[in-house]
């Protein structure tokens, strides 16, 4: 199932803070990131929507969201259950979205009209989205939204300058009127606290304050009579339209002296402008806390502001990006500021008082087209068409590091067999290693001539590095000690598309579009070992884990199994009709019909060999097992329309006489497009294209423990694991192995049966009881008398008891008496459970690193303390010696 999305942090929408500050929720695509700021973690919830996410409405307590989608549809979300509740479409596209601070209402607006709706509650509702009332007034298109703190007030901007102060019920000194005062689009708009004091800022970095002569408490309730008779009156027109607009509320753009007579009055009290240097009026977002009174502007340049309010004193001026930051948002107690620059797809939390990042994360600015696990699965490295190569710890879900060396697009990325080196291969002629103690490139291989390399791959000892050439048709053997290139294999007669080394053996397959594999012996003279003809152009190459088979998969769609020892051909499987490749938006056929793109352009086998998984230029990921040469799931890596070649049939509503909608650029008059301006006018990026990525997934990988695989995809980095719930699957299950009969057998303190009968059960919280149950003393004893076959199970559950665990001496002493009692037998069956020790090396390693740290920095304060009690000349106790800082050393030893 999906586990997570790495690579993307933000793309487009509004950053939230969850209601504690600790944990912000960031649009990505059409899916929602949730980072917990404090636990260092970022989870992507396993839901989407049909396209992007425009907006993202967080409700007060926290536990609902709402995200709705560049068309209108809108998901209602639980962030407890991670669940989709209810599903509402608004028909046209929605600018903002906000609840209420009681939580009971919320405000949509679209168009030029604001919608308030009933929030939904704790109690099971027929419909979560009533609606109450549609307010009008605004000329042109709505873009903000911001509430009094006691949800009796909210107010809205507009595109055609103005800003409306509406009620969320009806107030008799209340008249609904815009206030001016601005010449460019209003950006936010924002109430002081417990006040109906607003600020509005517009695109032209100007700030308005007004004063309001009334307080809160001064609104005065419409009489019953006046509110029942229009209420009805809304309802009969209710009846003759189409679409239900609850009660229409109408403002007034200039209401006259009688009707503003002893009504609630707004005045300017100041205008401020913005630093007008260079491309600073082009303000773009902001964002206010009410109770620090902090108000924090970005602007297209990448700059942003710090200001108190209602001075307008400047706190401080930064810039953190050369990009247009699109979103900001300030957590609960005001210490911590988020903004997310769309362009290239940065999420940054500035914590503003230390001036320092809390979180600072970016994903590749073009397609990823590389990854490649390290052997322990603790880590990914990418490599994407901006030329960095970044690594990634799976369990935060966070880039720790980027390498930004290469010039060109990176082609290739993998391990050496240690973990601590990454090798990168680049259309800018070189390959680099990269060291992940010192994070530094340490080599950089090229080659005599110029040459574009297109693949990597190194050898099981992490000595041999080879790369193949897209241009000279050349293979090129250097090696990592000396960084010296040692010798250029030709006899390719077209482009390398693959390599891939037997993991066993030093032997080194190449394909190429000339239609063969290669396979080259290293250390017989580097003569050609074997050559195998195909149908077709070669596009990858693959060796099984334990080295005795080579899958290879062609143009034709197909894939096929060889004995490579003795140059046969054991079986292929026909892919063509599985990838199903969407049908683009221009194409004037059926995807179908479409002949280009149905192959497979990566491939890699199962950690345990007996699977392969497949990806190309589709939606669409297939497994199939090796053995039986079956289709055993075919996973779609994503529903989002916003991305091309998703649809496979025509869709007729698009096609006109003229040909299809798409060929019109709808997207150029958007924020970041080209406005049709009046003539004079210059205003906009007159480069900007509007275009919509293709979907394909360019490479995938197995984990080599076994428990998931990542995809490099247009939307991102993938990750698909084994489901961790509970899954009622029985091992070898008879009539006497119940519940109630294991808790008798352990009561009778016979553990080893007691342990055979919890894997029979198979049910994980009644295993981890059982061997909690055991004491330690006996685990020895236990370890020595189980049976072979669940020695293999018992691994497998230590290892991912680990992962959640507190208890890790005990479950440390239970995986190191396995393995000394078993290792021997265990080593005759290393290539099978190789997925599983793999498993328990991360889990252990990660824990390893965890503790070392802490036990690090006690050491360090330990030490500290003591010398400034030497330093002040206190009385050390008498049985401290001068050997009890040795002692202490050995101490942490034993503790690391």
């Amino acid at each position: 199932q999906f586990s997570g999305l790495l690579g993307t942090v933000y793309r487009r929408g509004n950053l939230t803070f969850t209601r504690d500050g600790n944990s912000l929720l960031s649009p990505v695509g059409n899916r929602i990131s949730l980072f917990d700021l404090k636990n260092n973690k970022c989870e992507t919830l396993p839901l989407a929507t049909r396209l992007n996410i425009m907006c993202v409405g967080l409700s007060p307590d926290g536990t609902l969201a709402i995200l709705i989608d560049e068309e209108g549809a809108a998901l209602l979300v639980s962030l407890i259950g991670k669940c989709v509740i209810h599903q509402f479409y608004f028909h046209k596209p929605v600018h903002s979205v906000s609840f209420s601070p009681d939580g009971k209402k919320f405000v949509v607006t679209k168009d030029n009209l604001a919608y308030l709706y009933h929030a939904p509650g704790k109690k099971r509702e027929f419909n979560a989205f009533v609606l109450d009332k549609t307010y009008y007034g605004p000329y042109d298109e709505t873009t903000c939204i911001d509430w009094t703190d006691d949800s009796k007030c909210f107010a809205v901007g507009s595109k055609d300058m103005s800003t409306w102060v509406f009620g969320a019920e009806r107030w008799a000194n209340l008249i609904y009127y815009s206030l001016g005062g601005h010449k460019d689009v209003i950006v936010a708009c924002f109430f002081e606290e417990n006040s109906l004091d607003l600020y509005t800022i517009s695109q032209d970095a100007a700030l308005c304050v007004w004063q309001c002569d009334t307080e809160l408490d001064g609104l005065k309730p419409m009489p019953p009579k006046d509110a029942a008779k229009e209420k009805k009156a809304a309802e009969d027109d209710e009846e003759l339209l189409e679409e239900p607009k609850g009660e229409e509320i109408r403002g007034k753009a200039d209401p006259s002296e009688q009707e503003t007579r002893d009504k609630v009055k707004y005045s300017r009290v100041a205008k401020y402008f913005f630093n007008k240097e260079g491309d600073f009026n082009n303000l773009t977002a902001a964002a206010y806390h009410k109770k620090t009174h902090l108000l924090v502007t970005g602007f297209a340049s990448g700059i942003f502001h710090l200001h108190e309010l209602p001075d307008f004193n400047l706190i401080h001026s930064l810039s953190i990006s050369d990009q247009r930051i699109a979103s900001i948002s300030i957590n609960c107690t005001g210490d911590w500021i988020a903004f997310g620059c769309s362009g290239l797809g940065q999420l940054l939390v500035w914590e503003w008082q230390s001036e320092s990042y809390v979180l600072k994360q970016q994903g590749h600015f073009n397609s990823m087209v590389s990854l490649a696990y390290s052997p322990d699965g603790q880590y990914i490295v990418t490599g994407g068409e901006d030329g960095k190569v970044k690594v990634w710890n799976t369990s935060s879900s966070f880039c720790f590091v980027t390498f930004t060396e290469h010039n060109s697009g990176v082609t290739a990325v993998t391990f050496t067999s240690t973990g601590y080196v990454v090798l990168s291969a680049s259309l800018d002629g070189t390959v680099r290693a990269f060291d992940l103690h010192r994070y530094r490139n340490f080599r950089t291989f090229t080659s005599p001539r110029p040459s574009q390399f297109s693949c990597l791959a190194v050898d099981s000892s992490g000595e041999i590095v080879a790369a193949g050439s897209q241009d000279s048709f050349e293979i090129f053997i250097w090696s990592m000690q000396s960084g010296r290139l040692l010798d250029v294999l030709a006899g390719h007669e077209g482009p390398i598309s693959s390599l891939s080394f037997n993991p066993m053996k030093c032997v080194l397959a190449s394909a190429s579009w000339d239609k063969t594999v290669k396979l080259w012996d290293m250390l017989d003279s580097w003569r050609t070992k074997e050559t195998l003809i195909m149908n077709s152009d070669v596009l990858v190459v693959a060796f099984r884990p334990d080295g005795k088979e080579l899958a290879v998969a062609a143009l034709n769609g197909q894939i096929t199994f060889w004995d490579h020892e003795n140059a046969v051909q054991t079986g292929s499987i026909e892919g063509r009709h599985d990838l199903q490749m969407g049908r683009k938006e221009l194409d004037k056929i059926t995807a179908k019909q479409a002949a280009k793109g149905k192959s497979f352009t990566t491939l890699c086998y199962s950690a345990d060999g007996q699977s392969v998984l497949a990806g190309g230029l589709s939606k669409f990921v297939c497994i199939y097992n090796v053995k039986e040469q079956i289709l055993m799931k075919k996973f779609e890596i994503s529903c989002n329309y916003s991305l091309d070649a998703m649809e496979e049939y025509l869709d007729r509503r698009k096609m006109t006489e003229f040909g299809s909608m798409a060929l019109i650029d709808e997207g150029g008059g958007g924020d970041e497009g080209v406005a049709i301006p009046l003539p004079g006018v210059k205003r906009g990026d007159m480069s900007y294209r509007h275009f919509k990525p293709e979907i394909r997934v360019t490479c995938v990988r197995f984990c080599p423990t076994g428990r998931s695989w990542a995809a490099t995809t247009t939307e991102g980095l993938l990750l698909y694991s084994l489901d961790s719930g509970l899954i009622f699957d029985p091992f070898e299950l008879d009539i006497d192995v119940t519940p109630s009969n294991i808790h008798k057998t352990l009561s009778q303190k016979e553990y080893t049966v007691a342990i055979v009968m919890a894997f029979k059960l198979n049910e994980k919280k009644l295993i981890q009881e059982v061997i909690e149950a055991v004491p330690s003393s006996e685990v020895d004893v236990v370890c020595s008398s189980l049976p072979d076959l669940y020695v293999e199970k018992l691994l497998e559950f230590l290892a991912s008891a680990f992962e959640t665990s507190c208890h890790l001496e005990f479950y440390l002493i239970w995986a190191h008496k396995l393995l000394m009692l078993h290792g021997q037998k265990l080593k005759t069956r290393s290539v099978k459970l190789l997925p599983v020790i793999q498993f328990l090396q991360k889990s252990i390693q990660r824990h390893f690193e965890d503790v070392s740290k802490l036990c690090e920095w006690n050491i360090y304060n330990i030490k500290y303390a003591l010398a400034i009690s030497q330093q002040r000349g206190m009385k050390r106790p008498a049985e401290e010696t001068p050997g009890d800082e040795e002692e202490l050393d050995s101490d942490s030893d034993y503790l690391m």
